[in-house]
């Protein structure tokens, strides 16, 4: 590592998407060391910003500089499931060196390859092992690990570079909570520059300070997630005071110009009728008229500016006040009646060896939380409902129409508009009815029209959303694979209340126990040691 200060300045920096999208304009940034949390509503341009530091995005206009090596964990990070273990975290060409040295080949190129990493096996072991990862070889493929595991392995390669600077894109994504710890951990331990986007609470309480994203400027908050918080509150009370302070003085404006109104229509008759009466010399009457008039229609211009002035206070104070956009849903033919039956497994066995003894009923609207750790088979559960997966043994009866959204969003064709994507969906809709529809998932004009390509993550599940639920015929059995992954606090408010609209049954696999208690779960499964039983949410938290 580096022993020169790392820093991140962005200078009049503009990105847009090859359709003319613009992201950012003229932005400004400069970072320096200590852990950032940077956050923002979803599309606000937060990965984005996080590739053209890292370089893997070329900017439209400006630059970004960056002092030291960059580290970068993506948001959904994948692997080849056919890479080694050792080929992931980095290491394996001087892993294979040092054990041809130790097999007795002494040529120069081994001994160029190790350099002075003669401990780097030893090392690697201690990263993933911090990480809770000791237990995977370095031999091992990735197809042997769990997407949890995945992400851990990512980071566990950044750490073995050491990087000068290193940028975390939702790295809590598929990560179970046993998990999540031995990330704060790691987060907590990083000295030099760390900027992480996240959504979730506990990792910005180990942040020191928060930017906050949001209309293509940055805003400065220091302190943790909870500060920022507070910070904004006061803000926004603050904020929303000007506002009716500015509208009273509005309603005061257009009085006084009333007022002045008026007062210049009473002159204008008074002096019309001693002009009439001719009660004093015409020449004298037309002077007072005209110094009448001239000194009424300057009342009436200054009320009329004072006016103007007073709407463009009230205009700047409404702007300060955020009013994000919520999700709304109203979808036909989704209710399940009390008691129906939704869905039966009957001696089901699943691939990779979890299994669901007996016979196990999913009846009317009941919203399941499956939890458990990482490579408990939760996911293989729900691909295995879906029809993606064969089971080994068992049967799965499906009575109504379902639908199923994975991790990683891959329902969405990138190449086709948000528009299109949902008409694959639903082929006899519309494109007015289609449109219609997607504007309540705040997909409007030209939004609707974006390739899928060019979504922000939360963006992106919002269109899959859209399409899954939109599709003909609705589901009435809604299955959800880690649904916070991608979405910011407010995407998680908005997820939260589009589902509590939902009238159907819901399976929603996460670890993320806030949100879950938060969408009204009438049952919890826990997968573990290959079995699935009952569960509650204490007993979930408590074993963290």
């Amino acid at each position: 590592m580096s022993t020169f200060p790392t820093s991140i300045t962005c200078t009049d920096l503009s990105f847009s998407w090859p359709d003319g999208t613009e992201v950012l304009d003229g932005f400004q940034l400069a970072v320096g060391p200590g852990r950032t949390g940077l956050v923002g509503l979803n599309g606000s341009g937060k990965s984005t910003l996080l590739k053209l530091i890292a370089g893997e995005l070329t900017p439209t206009d400006g630059t970004v500089r960056t002092a030291g090596e960059i580290g970068h964990l993506p948001q959904n990070a994948t692997l080849d499931t056919a890479l080694r273990v050792d080929q992931a975290l980095g290491i394996a060409a001087t892993r294979a060196a040092l054990h041809a040295i130790e097999g007795g080949d002494a040529s120069e190129e081994h001994f160029t390859a190790v350099g002075d990493d003669w401990d780097v096996e030893e090392r690697a072991r201690a990263t993933l092992d911090q990480l809770g990862l000791g237990h995977i070889g370095l031999d091992r493929t990735i197809g042997e690990v769990s997407g949890g595991e995945c992400v851990l392995l990512r980071l566990a390669a950044l750490l073995l570079a050491r990087p000068d600077v290193l940028l975390l894109d939702e790295p809590t994504n598929n990560l179970d909570l046993y998990a999540r710890r031995r990330l704060y951990a790691a987060v907590e331990a990083w000295s030099g520059v760390l900027v992480v986007v996240s959504h979730d609470r506990e990792l910005l309480e180990r942040v020191d300070q928060i930017a906050d994203l949001r209309d293509g400027e940055v805003t400065w908050y220091g302190g943790a997630y909870s500060a920022y918080e507070e910070a904004l509150a006061a803000e926004q009370e603050a904020a929303e005071r000007m506002v009716r302070v500015a509208e009273a003085d509005v309603q005061r404006q257009k009085r006084e110009l009333a007022d002045a109104q008026v007062k210049l229509a009473r002159r204008k008759r008074y002096g019309q009728k001693m002009y009439d009466t001719k009660r004093e010399p015409r020449a004298v009457m037309k002077l007072r008229m005209r110094a009448a008039q001239e000194s009424a229609g300057k009342h009436r211009v200054m009320h009329a500016q004072r006016l103007a002035e007073a709407k463009e206070r009230l205009d700047e104070a409404v702007e300060a006040v955020r009013d994000d956009d919520e999700i709304r849903i109203e979808l036909p033919y989704t209710t399940v009646p009390p008691g129906r039956g939704v869905l039966l497994l009957r001696d089901l066995e699943l691939r990779y060896g979890a299994r669901v003894g007996g016979e196990w009923e999913l009846r009317g609207p009941e919203r399941i939380a499956l939890v458990g750790r990482n490579g408990a088979g939760k996911t293989t559960l729900l691909r295995t409902v879906a029809g993606e997966l064969e089971p080994v043994s068992g049967e799965v009866v499906a009575h109504v129409p379902l639908r199923f959204l994975p991790q990683r969003l891959d329902i969405l064709d990138d190449d086709l508009s948000v528009v299109e994507n949902v008409a694959r969906f639903a082929p006899e809709a519309t494109d007015n009815r289609i449109r219609a529809r997607l504007a309540r998932f705040l997909f409007r004009g030209a939004r609707a029209d974006q390739p899928a390509g060019t979504l922000s993550g939360g963006e992106r599940f919002r269109a899959a959303l859209a399409a899954l639920l939109l599709a003909e015929p609705a589901p009435q059995l809604l299955m959800l694979d880690e649904p916070t992954n991608n979405l910011d606090m407010a995407g998680v408010r908005k997820l939260a209340a589009a589902l509590d609209a939902y009238e159907g049954a819901l399976i929603v696999a996460s670890h993320d126990v806030p949100f879950l208690e938060s969408i009204g779960i009438t049952r919890w499964l826990l997968l573990e040691d290959g079995e699935m039983r009952a569960t509650t949410a204490e007993e979930v938290l408590s074993n963290r």
